[in-house]
């Protein structure tokens, strides 16, 4: 496959002077360093959902837990806080 790859001028000058001191194409560096960054980023550490994954939505429980939280603790701790109404 042939891309075109679009470089600021500073950068296209350091790649044609390294590929100059090495002897070797500007194309073969581009792919080195390609096939380096996919190699990296390929082992990259997982990313949160993929580490809880299995753990999400295993729980057990009140489903509206979150939104009752009020008559929930007046119903623990024996109508101590008083209950909206």
């Amino acid at each position: 496959m042939t891309m075109t790859v679009k470089l600021d001028p500073v950068l296209e000058q350091r790649l044609r002077q390294h590929s100059a001191a090495l002897g070797r194409p500007a194309s073969e560096l581009i792919r080195e360093a390609l096939v380096a960054y996919l190699d990296q980023t390929a082992k990259a550490a997982p990313s949160a959902y993929a580490l809880g994954s299995d753990l999400f939505g295993r729980f057990s429980g009140p489903a509206d837990l979150a939104t009752g939280r009020k008559t929930a603790l007046a119903d623990v701790w024996g109508g101590k806080i008083a209950r909206p109404g």
